[in-house]
């Protein structure tokens, strides 16, 4: 290698400082001095600064300030590098004696300010692979005390920085209720459990003029993770993935994470169900196949496991895999009888209700975080167009900025009416007891006349699933319609009672 005390000598300044020291007063600019110090005693010729400030030293090969020093090196621009010591170079033993190789080839110098380093001589690269190693372990020690810390964290509750769930936000080291996302990702749910697809929720989001926290479009996978994060219902789980890759991550041991309480956006049924159907369609990697005829269709199983499906040619409910069969019509009128027990009930009623006042309430909710986000859009095309006005955007940037916020304004525009209407709907449709007690005696004598999507309607909204087996039928009843849904259905069927 060529003398270190060569006047003519070309060379560049490596700084990579850490969080840690920067924090300290170690600055990049204090390591560019004292580098610039040593060059001026030794006659040396300062070329160019390669500034990797913040950059992890695990791995820094493919830095492009790392690759463009490589590339001087090779071409003969500088033939030395100055580093404050070595493990501000690189903690990685592999990468650091690749750099003793790559600097020996190109008969160029490593020179360390705080090292006695000289990598020509067969001492001076044993002392270099010591001290390379001695920095690798280093920071293995400090990751191994990191992980720990964090675990002990995770387990004691105390929470890790990140962001919050979706429909959530930090404050005060707490989980509370985002009140413009909340209503979105209540929204998801429900219609998840409508349409079963969530490449379908996502479209429907997107064409309401909703966007991500980021003010992207929804995904299938964005809607995936909102709506199986139990945060929804009352309970946030952190430290549960480690990372493998940039997308790819494996899941940390249980004992590993932690937990937080927080407010439910939605009851725990309704998270259930919904997290039940997505279990269900990764186990058959199937979609939903073509709607029954028979109303009762998608919600009829034999007590063996298997579906039950009508059979035309004998009006018959068939089990395929034990040949239980159970009459059409004598099942009709046992589930018509049902619904009429149902709703016939006073009791129950008086739940129903209950839950359609809390039905009405998510709904107004749902109309302040719609309201409030056309006001935060306007708001923002009026700054773009007043920018532009001042002549700080090009007209091409406003078209970039403007159009697309416009087209999501229309979105918006074009579903408030309808949520509007459905609010005042839910505040003008006050009912008594009595009243839904009179509808259900209705239901049960007009059944007969409705059409099979109306009767269909009617069962997927109060069953979720009926198991007939040897001598009984038992009934699981999904998300129990509101008495305003019943009536308004009611309503829907008065001109066909004539």
């Amino acid at each position: 290698m060529k003398d270190n005390h060569a006047l003519t000598k070309e060379v560049g300044v490596w700084i990579r400082v850490s969080s840690d020291e920067q924090a300290k007063g170690e600055s990049p600019e204090h390591h560019l001095e004292r580098a610039r110090a040593r060059a001026a005693s030794h006659g040396w010729k300062i070329k160019e600064v390669y500034n990797l400030a913040g950059v992890s030293g695990k791995s820094v090969k493919e830095h492009p300030e790392c690759k463009r020093m490589m590339a001087d090196i090779k071409r003969g621009h500088i033939s030395g590098l100055l580093f404050s010591k070595l493990a501000r170079l690189a903690r990685n033993t592999t990468e650091l004696l690749e750099f003793s190789d790559y600097f020996e080839k190109h008969d160029a110098d490593l020179i360390s300010l705080s090292e006695t380093i000289d990598t020509s001589s067969p001492a001076g690269r044993l002392f270099f692979t010591i001290i390379a190693a001695m920095a690798t372990w280093e920071r293995e020690e400090i990751g191994a005390r990191q992980k720990e810390s964090i675990i002990v964290r995770a387990k004691l509750g105390k929470t890790i920085n990140g962001s919050a769930p979706y429909g959530y936000q930090w404050k005060d080291r707490k989980l509370i209720i985002n009140e413009d996302e909340a209503p979105i990702r209540r929204k998801a749910y429900e219609m998840f459990l409508q349409y079963r697809r969530k490449g379908t929720v996502a479209k429907l989001l997107n064409a309401g003029g909703y966007r991500t926290r980021k003010k992207t479009l929804f995904s299938d996978t964005q809607i995936t993770r909102i709506l199986t994060c139990p945060s929804a219902k009352g309970i946030y789980y952190f430290n549960r993935i480690r990372k493998t890759g940039s997308w790819a991550g494996t899941e940390k041991p249980e004992a590993e994470w932690g937990r937080v309480a927080c407010s439910p956006i939605v009851s725990e049924e309704l998270w259930n169900q919904v997290n039940k159907i997505i279990e269900e369609s990764i186990k058959q990697w199937k979609k939903p196949g073509k709607v029954p005829v028979n109303p009762f269709g998608n919600r009829i199983w034999c007590d063996c496991g298997s579906k039950m499906y009508e059979r035309k040619n004998t009006g018959k409910f068939h089990c395929r895999a034990c040949n239980r069969k159970v009459p059409v019509e004598d099942f009709e009128q046992l589930m018509r009888e049902e619904l009429h027990q149902f709703y016939g009930s006073p009791q129950q009623v008086a739940v129903r209700l209950s839950d359609a006042k809390k039905h009405r309430d998510e709904n107004e909710a749902a109309l302040a975080t719609l309201q409030r986000q056309i006001q935060k859009v306007r708001d923002e095309m009026n700054q773009t167009h007043k920018l532009y006005l001042e002549g700080q955007i090009t007209p091409q940037g406003f078209g970039q900025f403007y159009k697309p916020a416009e087209e999501r304004l229309n979105q918006m525009l074009e579903g408030l009416p309808k949520l509007e209407a459905e609010v005042n709907r839910l505040k003008v449709t006050q009912v008594s007891i009595e009243e839904v007690v009179h509808e259900a005696r209705l239901l049960y004598t007009e059944w007969p006349k409705m059409d099979a999507d109306r009767k269909r309607s009617i069962v997927e909204t109060v069953f979720e699933k009926i198991k007939i087996g040897e001598g009984k039928i038992n009934i699981t009843y999904s998300g129990l319609p509101s008495s305003e849904e019943l009536c308004k259905n009611q309503q829907r069927m008065a001109p066909a009672i004539g």
